[in-house]
């Protein structure tokens, strides 16, 4: 189990600004690529001003809207579900493990152990986050994936700081979210610096490694690409 103990390796992966289209196919390459017995993996990113999209949202319908058009090209779509995602003032993770890391757990609960490593992120920041269903919102679905509200999506002070969708097969797990740090770039939802929080971009990188490998007791090696494809 993810939450067990025992010490676990993963591979740890990070990168600078990308674009959304690079971004989301080294996340699609790292869930195609991921055998039940190689090494999961931990990614921790950045993004050029950009949105994505999810699943089964179609671009077409899309691009007619004012507040995309600044992006110009720079977009992609997920391979989760959600509506309109801006990008730009947050970093974001990505998680691939097998799945008997989170046997006997259904999709909900495990979406609450995932999430543990979040709420220890917020919480060594002086914050006090809770999830969606424990707070007094009505859960709904948006176009707009900051303004509608998931059972595991993370609120602060009332406001949604953050949401995480996952993709599933038989023998892995793929999870990411983003967390927004401030208002640099074009945004809907609370940032960290709406909380009154001030954190530069790479130390919210190492604070949410740290909160990672503390919650599930992991030890990184750090990685890139082409080594971890290989493994």
């Amino acid at each position: 189990m993810l939450n067990s103990t025992n010490k676990k390796s993963f591979a740890l992966l990070t990168s600078e600004k990308l674009s959304a289209k690079d971004n989301m196919l080294i996340d699609k390459e790292l869930f195609k690529a991921f055998k039940p017995n190689g090494l999961p993996c931990f990614r921790v990113y950045e993004w050029e001003p950009s949105f994505t999209y999810g699943v089964s949202q179609k671009i077409e319908t899309l691009t007619d809207r004012e507040d995309l058009k600044m992006f110009g090209s720079n977009h992609a779509q997920r391979m989760t579900g959600g509506g309109i995602l801006f990008h730009g003032n947050d970093i974001s993770y990505s998680l691939v493990i097998p799945t008997f890391y989170v046997q006997g757990l259904s999709v909900k609960a495990s979406f609450e152990l995932i999430g543990t490593f979040l709420m220890a992120f917020y919480r060594s920041l002086g914050l006090e986050p809770i999830y969606a269903k424990d707070a007094k919102v009505n859960l709904s679905k948006s176009e707009y994936c900051q303004e509608g509200y998931e059972p595991y999506d993370i609120l602060i002070d009332g406001k949604k700081i953050g949401g995480n969708a996952q993709r599933r097969t038989k023998e892995a797990i793929f999870q990411h979210g983003s967390i927004s740090i401030d208002n640099s770039s074009y945004s809907i939802g609370a940032s960290l610096e709406d909380l009154g929080i001030t954190i530069g971009y790479e130390a919210a990188k190492e604070l949410l490694v740290k909160s990672f490998s503390q919650c599930f007791n992991i030890e990184f090696k750090q990685k890139n690409q082409e080594q971890l494809y290989a493994s």
